[in-house]
């Protein structure tokens, strides 16, 4: 643990969310530099690779979110709700392919972010009684470049189909989105170490403004007791 670290008051928990096959990948690689450098803040990071966990995307008939039926602690995802609930930020790394991310990270926005919040909510404009307030992060990569995805029009599209309308509807906070783009087989170690450092980067400041708003929340704590006394 960095030495210099912040200590919090409470614990800071950061929910990673990896949606990549091979755990070598590049993506792999941004989920573990971004966790390790939660840690180093002394904040607690959990990596969920959904591929290696064997993680099902396809939304269950019983899990279809309905009026008056809670589905928020469902058997097989009660591990995934329940980390949800204790995030204070939710990191999503994945790849975007034909445009769009996979299967399987959809498959976690409808099963597990989505559990128990119905079309009528949505509709109504309601709080996201686990998400609101919670920060939403992106580490995204493409083998594409970004000006591709712009110039034909789909970087835009998928962020106000994906990210902006997330935060929208879950009543997330943004937490930033970083795009790495023209990311092949064969790229060299330096374009990675460069790119790594920006996750780094991302994470470390992160780390910082939670904690800082714990720091805040805290204050405004003892501030209360202290007037009620």
């Amino acid at each position: 643990m960095n030495a210099l670290a912040p200590k919090p008051f409470a614990p800071i928990r950061h929910l990673v969310i990896l949606g990549h096959p091979d755990p070598a990948s590049f993506c792999g690689s941004v989920a573990r530099t971004y966790c390790a450098t939660a840690r180093e803040f002394g904040q607690e990071a959990t990596l969920r690779d959904l591929y290696a966990l064997g993680f099902d995307p396809a939304l269950k008939r019983d899990e279809i979110p309905r009026e008056g039926v809670d589905s928020q602690t469902a058997g097989e995802l009660a591990e995934d709700l329940e980390l949800v609930r204790q995030a204070d930020v939710i990191v999503l790394v994945y790849p975007i392919w034909f445009g769009m991310p996979p299967a399987i990270i959809k498959g976690y926005v409808d099963r597990v972010l989505g559990a128990g919040f119905t079309a009528r909510d949505i509709k109504d404009g309601k709080w996201h009684p686990v998400l609101h307030g919670k920060r939403l992060t992106l580490f995204t990569s493409s083998a594409s470049t970004r000006p591709w995805l712009e110039e034909k029009g789909q970087w835009t599209a998928l962020r106000h189909a994906f990210e902006t309308y997330l935060q929208m509807v879950f009543s997330l906070r943004d937490g930033g989105h970083s795009h790495f783009d023209a990311i092949v087989p064969g790229l060299k170690q330096r374009f990675v170490d460069e790119y790594l450092a920006e996750v780094r980067e991302s994470a470390t400041r992160q780390a910082a403004e939670l904690f800082e708003e714990y720091r805040a929340s805290k204050v405004r704590a003892d501030r209360a007791r202290a007037f009620g006394k």
